[in-house]
């Protein structure tokens, strides 16, 4: 349920065949709704860069990666600066809103909790 983004009750609902069929109209009418694929961007695009996790899995993109995150954030800027979202053509679909992110975050996410599990081992002296 807590997950390195925040409490998350998709697995559940993912468990459930019948309340996933009625959550799912809903969530892709808020998606968007939330106007955020007018302007172009991926839900990932969206995450807290300060987040000192985000930033580390920021860094573990590839290059394409990169170069299309800069890309959607200049063109969203613009789009922000003009007072008007993209044309309908640029607008992200569903299907382009693919999760890119979220695999580097939770992989950095359990290496620091490795990493504070290791740091606090009590070694013991026979």
């Amino acid at each position: 349920m807590f997950g390195p983004l925040g409490f998350s009750l998709a697995p559940y609902i993912k468990s459930s065949r019948t309340l996933s069929k009625w959550i799912k109209p809903v969530a892709s009418w808020y998606a968007q709704a939330s106007g955020y694929r007018q302007y172009g961007f991926k839900y990932d695009d969206l995450l807290v860069e300060e987040r000192e996790d985000v930033q580390r899995a920021l860094t573990r993109l590839t290059l394409r990666e990169k170069y299309d995150r800069a890309f959607r954030l200049k063109r969203a800027s613009q789009a922000s600066v003009l007072h008007a979202p993209l044309p309908k053509e640029q607008w992200m679909t569903a299907e382009e809103d693919v999760r890119y992110l979220r695999p580097h975050v939770v992989e950095v996410v359990k290496e620091d909790t490795e990493r504070q599990m290791w740091d606090t081992v009590a070694v013991k002296k026979n």
